[in-house]
């Protein structure tokens, strides 16, 4: 079989897995965000944290729950790596020093993950499951939690109250991702990967000197890692770790954990909002963009010229045999349009094109289709911006779901639009600017660039992926990186919140002749359109000194 058709029988595998799961564990979650019933396990989590499940908030309240809430997270997951050093189970490694716990306590709960650090020489097992594990689950519930309070902002009219963000944290993490995840990791044990809370070993001499490997409970957080689509490996290699992802058929699988929920919750949001068509118009829209990145992906990685990449079948440097390009490129895509940031190979590695392939997922927003919530809800904050295009073209007040799109509206969801470009861009800027920065870089020239731009997009679209190459575990870096992954994950949820308010105390408008059909084939376009222009009016500058600078010139 020729490694072509080996990558398009993989991605249509993909495809018909996602296809079979997406109505029934759609139909399910908006079950869950709707029930009024309240389990005894999650009875005895209210009354532990002190909180009353039936009382509904209006925006400030749910905003300030999920800010307290990420704060403690932040605060107790620097503190456990604080004092590793004296905790049982370390592995006899020290506590972390205090720039790379702050950057890694702001990584695991901006849903990030992104590591500066190698996992198994410096975190031990309580660490990697009191404290990462545990933040795998509560961050991507935060995520899917704000989703659901902006879908009940279109789904309620003349109420600000947008339901209970500590009901909907629990049930999330207790109804959805713990269960999903248990299955998960009994499908990851029987492909391969370990699950143990072994010491260290000893597993070889070579070139003179010992090869050591540590256990730990790697396929219950390689689970999680990818339906939370969080990203952080419990080794260094991430998931081209043979221990996170033995072979062929886990990394199919694991991909597919990557994509399930966020393109289940499109129909969560029909379900929600009493028309499943709109939920298959946000579908389309993200089915697309996957598609065609995967498709660009293949073909810039299939079809480099030159003799050696004739040989090996295609551009397969930094890239796993046991994947090969396919499973490789169908990875790279669906963790870089999504907020995973796992990797099975090195994004540095691939041909200048396909990196700035992964780079331009990420610039996106990472909503085809996402992060576990934040793809949702980033989603429909470019359906807001492409009704208003639309309304101005034809001359009427835009309407989305029977709500009028005013000034207030709009105004939140350009506020969206415009912090994470902001923060890549200075950050990125300000690297070049000072002399240390620059330091860290392995290459010069367009690669160099695209090392420290590709770093800032990922910290700030909360993705966690790194294009290899830059030492980012210095002060600069973890402290900058660190303030932007935690600016571009609750500064976002700050005006999808509101704008949820706003939507929610909002009377439904009747639908006229004139307003448009935002289920039609004819909204995709636009949509697909909109979130396209909008990226490349803001990175092609950017982009035309990096990747696409390297890809020519290649």
């Amino acid at each position: 079989m020729s490694p072509v058709l080996a990558g398009v029988l993989q991605l249509l595998a993909l495809v018909v897995a996602l296809g079979l799961s997406y109505r029934p564990l759609g139909d399910y979650m908006a079950k869950v965000y709707s029930s009024e019933k309240h389990y005894k396990p999650e009875k005895w989590i209210y009354k532990a944290i002190g909180a009353n499940p039936n009382v509904e908030m209006r925006w400030p309240a749910y905003l300030r729950g999920v800010l307290a809430f990420s704060a403690v997270s932040v605060l107790f997951l620097y503190l456990l790596q604080r004092v590793q050093g004296s905790l049982p189970g370390s592995l006899g490694f020290v506590s972390i020093d205090p720039d790379q716990a702050f950057n890694t306590a702001a990584s695991f709960v901006a849903n990030t993950n992104w590591q500066s650090y190698y996992g198994e020489q410096a975190m031990g097992h309580v660490v990697q499951t009191g404290g990462l594990a545990v933040q795998n689950f509560v961050s991507a519930a935060v995520g899917i939690a704000v989703a659901v309070a902006l879908v009940r902002g279109f789904a309620r009219s003349r109420t600000g109250e947008l339901g209970n963000f500590w009901a909907d944290l629990v049930r999330g993490t207790v109804r959805i991702l713990l269960p999903i995840s248990v299955i998960g990791a009994l499908v990851l044990v029987a492909c391969g990967a370990i699950q143990n809370f072994s010491g260290i070993h000893e597993v070889g001499q070579f070139m003179g000197g010992s090869q050591q490997w540590n256990g730990g409970a790697v396929a219950s957080q390689e689970a999680i890692k990818e339906l939370g689509t969080n990203g952080g490996g419990y080794f260094n290699a991430n998931s081209a770790h043979p221990f996170e992802n033995p072979n062929g058929l886990s990394n199919l699988f694991e991909i597919y954990l990557i994509l399930v929920i966020p393109f289940a919750l499109t129909r969560t949001f029909g379900r929600m909002v009493g028309s499943i068509k709109q939920g298959y118009a946000i579908l389309a829209t993200m089915a697309t963009i996957w598609l065609g990145f995967v498709a660009l992906m293949m073909w810039t990685e299939f079809a480099h010229p030159g003799p050696a990449f004739d040989i090996a079948g295609g551009a397969m440097e930094g890239k796993e045999t046991r994947f090969g390009i396919g499973g490789s490129s169908i990875f790279a895509v669906s963790t870089t349009l999504t907020s995973t940031g796992a990797v099975n190979s090195f994004h540095s590695s691939y041909t200048g094109f396909g990196g700035g392939i992964t780079m331009l997922g990420m610039q996106l927003g990472e909503i085809a289709p996402g992060g576990t919530g934040s793809g949702l809800y980033g989603m429909l904050i470019m359906a807001i911006i492409a009704v208003f295009i639309a309304g101005l073209m034809v001359g009427r007040t835009p309407e989305y779901l029977g709500k009028k799109i005013g000034t207030r509206e709009i105004k939140f969801a350009a506020l969206y639009i415009l912090i994470t470009p902001a923060l890549v861009l200075c950050f990125t800027a300000a690297s070049f600017v000072l002399d240390t920065p620059a330091h860290s870089m392995t290459n010069s020239g367009a690669h160099g660039f695209s090392e420290i731009l590709y770093a800032y997009t990922s910290g700030a679209n909360n993705n966690g992926s790194a294009f290899a190459g830059l030492n980012a575990d210095t002060q600069w870096f973890n402290s900058t990186i660190g303030i932007a992954m935690l600016l571009g994950r609750f500064l976002p949820m700050v005006f999808v919140l509101a704008l949820a308010g706003s939507l929610a105390e909002q009377s439904p408008v009747p639908e006229t002749a004139g307003t448009l059909r935002t289920e039609k084939p004819l909204f995709t376009g636009l949509l697909v359109g909109t979130i396209m222009i909008i990226t490349g009016l803001t990175y092609f500058p950017a982009l035309a000194l990096g990747p696409l600078a390297e890809g020519l010139a290649a």
